[in-house]
Formats: structure tokens, C-alpha cells, sequence
């Protein structure tokens, strides 16, 4: 089954929490602290791999999951870190934030390897607490939550020739007969319900992948027809082969039919109708078509080239080919996405500059502190402990909550709540 879209939700592992022990062995005078740190918890990686040609394995699978890292030891040794999570995608694959639309990753190599998401880091273990001024911290540090991410994925076949057209133009005929690709060939519109790609050579040795794509119709840059659906596989294309039905045995307008697709083209966007395009005159075989294409050419102001053929007696099937192969000599790949396009990978630290922190007042008038900074040193926090909750609040005064919270009105004894949690504030 051809799947070329779907949503999933990806999250990477947590970090292992820190341990809290002591050494208590029998020749060992002085004893101490001897946590070990939590391992890191598994990043989610997209890799490119060739020999896949769909997303369907996504479409049963909506949560797919790193490995957490394991929690510290005693003797202060390190937990295991977690499994990093590899998600293979066909090369062609675009992953989207499905919140934002921005891009996170282009797949267009195989064997090419695109970080989504980095997974936390394992919280401290006791022993790296150890000071001149604290000889024996009982205290440790839970393991960095992993992050979870909604995602678009889709599928824009990574091909050099797009073959274009109306329904029962002959797009998939044609390439049956310039490529070993064997589609589904009827009488009927819309025989062709995904796209098919073959291979194309030249007798002087060039090669080409060309993709026959659905039918479209007058608006399918609006979804009519099976024509948004699609139309993304054309994005990659260098060269468009534009097949026009000449012998208008359907009662349509080949004139008609050639403007209607390149309007589609140009609503859709992309700069789809820039695009080298091949205007091919199909079904010459037929009684009319010479006649048509002589209108044909009267009426079309494009400086595209027209060149007739007829997938059936094989007439200028060669001269197409090369043709082709010709305009994509002279046109150069070009990324599909502007450097603006990709959002930038952000990893919240503990270092540097402050993280980013709100302060409202809730419908209560409680003061509330809410933020993606504040919420990871929360989670990273063991409460349970009296030297856990004294450095929660001595790193809350140095990112600054505790000056906005003065500025906004705190006193001491008054509640604050952080993430849902309340707390008495205390200068």
C-alpha cells in the first residue's frame, strides 16, 4: 500500500536519575558519597533508506519511543545510557513539526541521518555533589525528562522528470514504453491512483528516473480531484514532460487542457510553472490530431518545446527521450527548501543565557511561574530532600524568577504556584 503522509508523535528517552549512596566498606575508614550519575535517555533520529518506497510502517505505529537511560549506581558508576530510536523513511521523506509546519529534516540520501529530538540527560548522582562545605550530600538529581514532538511526515518522490497531464492523457502508457515501469493502464479517468517511477536511459548512456503522477484536474491545487494529494511528488522534479491528449476523442479541448494544468501548477506554488516543461503532443496515431496540434500551436504562447509522438507506434519515443535528457543537462538540482524553512534546533540548558520563564496571576490572583526552563529543573528536582528544595530555589534566584516575582508584588508568606505546584515565597 502507497502511503505518502501521516501524523505521528515521537518522544525521546528520559535521563536516568542520579543515585544517592555511601560507601560502607569494612577497611574503609572514611567512608562517603558514592552515587553514581543516571545514563542519557535515547535520541530520535530520521535515517534515509532507498529501499523503502512508503510510510506505511507509521501509519500502525502513531508513538514510537526512545529508550530512558538507566539510573545511577553505587561506587559511582553511570546507568546505562538509553537506546537512540532510528525511524527509516524513504528517501524523499520531509518531516514537519505538525504544531509550527516548519521543517525539521529533509531526507534526500540514504544512509543520511537527521536529529529530531535529543533525549535528556541523566540527573546527578550524589558524589558530584561532594564539597569542602558538604562533605556528605545526601541529595541527587533526577534524570532530565525526554521531549515529545507531533510530526508531519510526507513522502515527495525524489524523481528527475515529472509526467504530468489529464486523466487518460497517456501518461502511464508513456512511461511503460520509455521505462520497464509496468503501471495500471485503463480507459477509465483516474486509473492511475499513485505515482509510478521508472528508469530511463539514453543509447549514449544517460539515465533518468521519471514518475508518472494521478490525473489532475481544474482544481486540484485545491484538493479536487486526486490533485493536492499528489501534486507534493512533483516538488523535486527538475523537468516536467507535459503529456496533452491531441486526439481530443474525450470532446475536450487539447489548448484547454495544456492552460488548465499549468494554471494548477502556478496556484499550487513552488514555482511549479518555471519549471522546464516538455510539451508533449500524444496520440498522433489518431484522426484528428494533426489538425489539433496545428491549432494547438497557433494558440499557445509558451516557449516551451512541442514535440508529437504516439506511445503506441513509437513515433519520436527516441527524440523525446533525449530531449529530456537534454534539459536536464542544463538544469541544475536545487534544494527544495530555503534555509529559512528548517526551524532551528533549540536545546534548552542550565548554561549560558537565562531560560525563558512567564509570571501571571491566576484567576485566584496567585502569582504562577510557567516555563519550559522552569519546568525541566522542576521535573530534574528531588523534593523529597531538604538540600533538593534549597537548590530548586537558589537556582530560581539566579535565572531571575525571584526579582519578577518582587516586582509584581511577592512578600514573604505569599503562596506561589509553579507548574501547578504551590509554594510559600521567602526572600
Amino acid at each position: 500500500m502507497f502511503i505518502d503522509i501521516v501524523k505521528i508523535t515521537i518522544r525521546s528517552g528520559k535521563g536516568g536519575d542520579g543515585m544517592s549512596a555511601f560507601r560502607r566498606e569494612k577497611y574503609v575508614p572514611k567512608g562517603g558519597p558514592s552515587g553514581g550519575n543516571g545514563g542519557r535517555g535515547g535520541d530520535v533520529y530520521f535515517v534515509g533508506d532507498e529501499g523503502l518506497s512508503t510510510l506505511l510502517e507509521f501509519r500502525y505505529n502513531r508513538l514510537l519511543k526512545a529508550e530512558d537511560g538507566e539510573a545511577g549506581k553505587n561506587k559511582k558508576m553511570q546507568g546505562k545510557d538509553g537506546e537512540n530510536l532510528f525511524l527509516k523513511v524513504p528517501v524523499g521523506t520531509t518531516v514537519f513539526n505538525a504544531r509550527t509546519g516548519k521543517v525539521l529534516a529533509d531526507i534526500t540520501a540514504n544512509d543520511q541521518k537527521a536529529l529530531i529530538l535529543k533525549g535528556g540527560r541523566g540527573g546527578r548522582g550524589n558524589a558530584v555533589f561532594a564539597s569542602s562545605r558538604n562533605t556528605a550530600p545526601d541529595y541527587a538529581e533526577k534524570g532530565e525528562p525526554g521531549k515529545e514532538l507531533d510530526l508531519q511526515i510526507e513522502l515527495k518522490l525524489l524523481a528527475d522528470v515529472g509526467i504530468i497531464g489529464m486523466p487518460n492523457a497517456g501518461k502511464s502508457t508513456l512511461i511503460s514504453v520509455i521505462s520497464a515501469a509496468r503501471p495500471k493502464i485503463a480507459s477509465y479517468p483516474f486509473t492511475t491512483i499513485v505515482p509510478n517511477l521508472g528508469v530511463v536511459g539514453t543509447d549514449d548512456g544517460r539515465s533518468f528516473v521519471a514518475a508518472d503522477m494521478p490525473g489532475l484536474i481544474e482544481g486540484a491545487s485545491r484538493g479536487q480531484g486526486l490533485g493536492q494529494q499528489f501534486l507534493r511528488h512533483i516538488e523535486r522534479t527538475r523537468v516536467l514532460v507535459h503529456v496533452v491528449d491531441m486526439s481530443a476523442f474525450e470532446g475536450r479541448d487539447p489548448y484547454e487542457d495544456c492552460k488548465t494544468i499549468n494554471d494548477e501548477l502556478a496556484a499550487y506554488g513552488h514555482k511549479l510553472e518555471k519549471r522546464p516543461q516538455v510539451i508533449v503532443a500524444n496520440k498522433m496515431d489518431m484522426p484528428e490530431a494533426e489538425s489539433n496540434l496545428e491549432r494547438f500551436r497557433r494558440l499557445y504562447k509558451g516557449d516551451h518545446p512541442i514535440i508529437p509522438i504516439s506511445s503506441v507506434t513509437k513515433k519520436n519515443i527516441k527524440k523525446l527521450v533525449y530531449l529530456v535528457a537534454d534539459e536536464l543537462a542544463e538544469t541544475k538540482k536545487k534544494a527544495l527548501y530555503e534555509p529559512d524553512a528548517f526551524a532551528p534546533y533549540v536545546e534548552y540548558t542550565f548554561n549560558g543565557e537565562k531560560e525563558p520563564f512567564t509570571i501571571r496571576r491566576g484567576d485566584d490572583g496567585i502569582l504562577e511561574v510557567e516555563g519550559e526552563g522552569i519546568e525541566k529543573l522542576f521535573a530534574m528536582t528531588d523534593f523529597a530532600k531538604h538540600e533538593g528544595v534549597r537548590r530548586f530555589a537558589r537556582r530560581l534566584k539566579e535565572l531571575g524568577v525571584e526579582a519578577e516575582l518582587k516586582k509584581l508584588g511577592a512578600e514573604t508568606g505569599d503562596t506561589v504556584r509553579i507548574l501547578g505546584e504551590e509554594f510559600d515565597f521567602s526572600e
